[in-house]
């Protein structure tokens, strides 16, 4: 712990990236953070990763309690994910043909003929 006007070692980081948990979301099941970096103050959700759900978008992180301070915490990224591009479709509706779908047209309008 650092005397008053003593500055911390993580004062002079440059790549500091420190979070303050100041509670729980509104479902109960992560805690609303306060993410400091240089530069940039942020405001999110931190959540636990749960076997079989999709991650979406984000970063996978560790937090590192800090001795000195309980709320606060150094931030480790351990994965940075990228949100996956939107498939490009054709124009119009899907072209969807299933044998009983080729099955009832020929019943309809009859087989095609071999020219």
């Amino acid at each position: 712990m650092t005397k008053m006007g003593e500055r911390s070692p993580q004062d002079n980081d440059a790549t500091f990236d420190v979070v303050m948990v100041h509670g729980a979301t509104d479902d109960g099941a992560g805690a609303k953070v306060l993410r400091a970096r240089p530069g940039r103050l942020d405001a999110g959700e931190v959540r636990p990763m749960r076997e079989g759900k999709p991650l979406g978008t984000g970063e996978i992180v560790r937090l590192e309690a800090r001795q000195d301070a309980p709320a606060l915490y150094d931030v480790h990224v351990e994965h940075k994910i990228e949100a996956a591009e939107a498939p490009q479709h054709a124009a119009g509706p899907a072209q969807v043909a299933t044998d009983a779908y080729r099955e009832s047209w020929d019943r309809t309008f009859g087989a095609t003929r071999p020219n």
